[in-house]
C-alpha cells in the first residue's frame, strides 16, 4: 500500500496521480516537504521516495530501495520532472529515475563507529 505526507500531517492512503500532483503542488519553501512510502509485510527495510522544496526554489529528491546503503538524491528546478518521477515510484515503472543524475547518499545514515573501538582496553 502506498502512503503519502506532507510536513504539515497531512496522510493519504493509497494516493491518487490528482492528490500526488497537489500535495507536490502546495509545498512551500523553508524546508516544507512529502514523502510517499510503500508498505507491504513482504517488504523489508523503507521504501520511499520524498520531496523537499528547498529556500532557493530547487527540488531536493530523494528515494530509499529497502536499505541505507540504497539511499539516493538529486536535485532538480523542474516541478515537473519531479511529478513526473514521484508518480513513476509509485506506478513501480522501471524507467521513473531517468533524467536525473543520482548521488548515492548512504554515507549520511551509516552509523559512526566510537573513535576508540579498535583501541584495546586496558
Amino acid at each position: 500500500m502506498l502512503i503519502a505526507a506532507n510536513a504539515r500531517g497531512h496522510v493519504v492512503k493509497r494516493p491518487s496521480k490528482p492528490a500526488i500532483g497537489a500535495m507536490l503542488a502546495n509545498l512551500r519553501r523553508d524546508k516544507e516537504h512529502m514523502v510517499v512510502e510503500r508498505q507491504d509485510e513482504g517488504l523489508a527495510g523503507d521504501w520511499y521516495i520524498q520531496v523537499l522544496l528547498r529556500d532557493n526554489n530547487t527540488y531536493q529528491l530523494e528515494y530509499r530501495d529497502g536499505v541505507a546503503a540504497e539511499h539516493y538524491q538529486t536535485q532538480t528546478v523542474s516541478q515537473e520532472k519531479v511529478l513526473r518521477a514521484l508518480l513513476g515510484w509509485a506506478a513501480d515503472r522501471p524507467d521513473w529515475r531517468e533524467h536525473f543524475m543520482w548521488n548515492n547518499i548512504s554515507s549520511m545514515f551509516e552509523p559512526t563507529a566510537p573513535e576508540d573501538a579498535d583501541e584495546p582496553t586496558a
